[in-house]
């Protein structure tokens, strides 16, 4: 597995695992899967304000993909960034997403942001142990700081967010 910075190359392939994603998950509260020149105009916007953006390729294929971006817009929230990752079904418990986000993490430190957030979707009835996004950015180290209940609607039913934070 080689996790380099993501190119616009990529974007295709990374819009298919986030369209995946937008269909059949929660992980996203989008109910439509952008295309891949709307992906572009997104990758455009990250990485244009310095923000990381990685991929996982595993034998020519892009195995899943991770980037920090702003958590807020107001100049107060600068140094803190929210992460997201994503992984291609075929590659899921193989370790891309740990070594992504462990990336993220040593690439956000060195762009000295302070604060990393994440936010997890799930549902009302949902045991936060056994979420695999949750076990992944506790295993990093993120702190649960709390839930927001019923914030989102997708898939015929209302949805909890989880936020966790890593003091980077």
């Amino acid at each position: 597995m080689k996790i380099r910075s993501a190119t616009a190359a990529d974007i295709p392939q990374i819009a298919e695992i986030y369209g995946r994603s937008v269909q059949e998950e929660y992980a996203s509260f989008e109910h439509i899967p952008p295309d891949a020149a709307e992906m572009l105009e997104r990758f455009n916007s990250v990485v244009e304000k310095g923000y990381p953006y990685l991929v996982a390729e595993i034998d020519g294929q892009i195995a899943g993909y991770v980037y920090a971006s702003a958590h807020r817009p107001r100049p107060a929230y600068q140094k803190t960034v929210e992460s997201t990752v994503y992984v291609a079904p075929a590659f899921w418990r193989r370790g891309v997403a740990v070594a992504l986000m462990q990336e993220l993490i040593t690439r956000s430190r060195a762009a000295e942001f302070r604060e990393m957030i994440a936010i997890v979707a799930c549902s009302k009835d949902a045991n936060l142990d056994e979420i695999a996004s949750i076990r992944l950015h506790r295993q990093l180290g993120f702190a649960d700081s709390g839930r927001l209940k019923g914030v989102g609607y997708k898939h015929d039913q209302w949805l909890d967010i989880v936020l966790l934070q890593l003091s980077l």
